[in-house]
């Protein structure tokens, strides 16, 4: 009995790609199986990981390693433009086993920003760096490094001057129905505006959880501008006497409600459930200041909670065990 009461839940994976209004019109059934494949491969990697026993923060720092090298997905390779037409990423990475963090911001030309972050918290005394000074880091600790238009896309250049020309202002990666419609989406979620961060949050086998979260940022967002993807607390947070938290969506109305810690401190301070915490940022907090998009949780009984605002969000999850991930969209009732 007492064994049994003392037993820790399965280990879970679950990941993101960001959030926006659902298009199930403006792509083919072939373009719409690539974004399935690919949550679907990286979900089935960190699977595996798992059952070989490796760390949440490794687990969570690979998967989003992969998406970021997806030209799906709006964090390294194919993020958008800013409005110089350049490129600046951000990501954050913790361990919810110390609460020890890293993050960067602005950085363009670091190959996988998700692993510099990582290297920040592991071999900084400080938490965040920014820009050049950024890149510098990890170019002294030998990380991979590329030339700043390595990121970009033709797509995500298009992206860009479609903006600049409606001028449209700021575009949110998976929104813009409107221009879905005239012909500018590419994706299940419009690619025009949607929501455009990933990230991954896991619990381990051994109790522990992480989170990371990366993105590109907006399109013709003004240069130097930073949202919440790589603030502990609003974008990304992890603690395992509660829960891991990766958020996606407009960033400045998720770092006002402090989206992430405000989960997790629901949870300990006023005793709610898992879904009714995020239930209560994702449908009620975050609507209140003009928040749009969702977040990915796992609480520290392994309980997994994939809300959103949003007409859809690409999304999915996987336990040790489970014969497949599953993986989602739209507003698919699993997750």
């Amino acid at each position: 009995m007492n064994d049994k009461a003392n037993a820790r839940p399965t280990p879970v994976l679950a990941i993101h790609g960001g959030a926006g209004t659902l298009l199930r019109g403006a792509m083919s059934a072939d373009k719409e199986q690539r974004y399935r494949q690919a949550l679907e491969t990286i979900l089935r990697h960190g699977q595996a990981q798992l059952v070989a026993g490796d760390s949440a923060l490794d687990v969570v720092v690979e998967a989003v390693r992969r998406l970021e090298e997806c030209e799906l997905f709006n964090a390294g390779k194919g993020a958008v433009y800013t409005a110089a037409a350049r490129h600046e990423l951000d990501a954050c990475v913790m361990d919810g086993h110390d609460l020890q963090a890293g993050a960067v911001a602005g950085v363009s030309c670091t190959r996988n920003p998700v692993l510099l972050a990582r290297l920040v918290m592991q071999h900084s005394p400080h938490l965040m760096f920014t820009g050049a000074a950024a890149d510098e880091l990890a170019r002294a600790h030998g990380l991979e490094m590329v030339a700043p238009d390595w990121f970009g896309t033709p797509e995500r250049l298009a992206q860009l001057h479609m903006a600049q020309q409606t001028e449209s202002g700021q575009l949110l990666d998976h929104d813009g129905q409107a221009q879905a419609q005239a012909g500018h989406g590419s994706g299940p979620i419009d690619e025009g505006t949607k929501f455009g961060t990933v990230g991954a949050v896991a619990l381990d086998a051994q109790g522990h959880l992480a989170a990371a979260t990366s993105t590109g940022g907006m399109t013709n967002k003004q240069p130097g501008r930073v949202g919440d993807s790589p603030i502990v607390g609003a974008g990304c947070y992890a603690n395992d006497a509660t829960v891991a938290i990766s958020c996606t969506g407009t960033g400045e109305a998720f770092i006002r409600a402090c989206a992430a810690h405000d989960v997790s401190a629901l949870i300990e301070y006023a005793g709610l459930d898992l879904q009714e915490a995020c239930r209560r940022v994702v449908m009620e907090k975050l609507p209140r200041l003009g928040g749009r998009g969702g977040l990915i949780a796992v609480s520290a009984k392994g309980e997994v909670c994939l809300p959103f605002n949003t007409e859809g969000m690409y999304r999915g999850q996987v336990r040790v065990g489970d014969a497949a991930p599953a993986v989602g969209i739209y507003g698919e009732a699993f997750i």
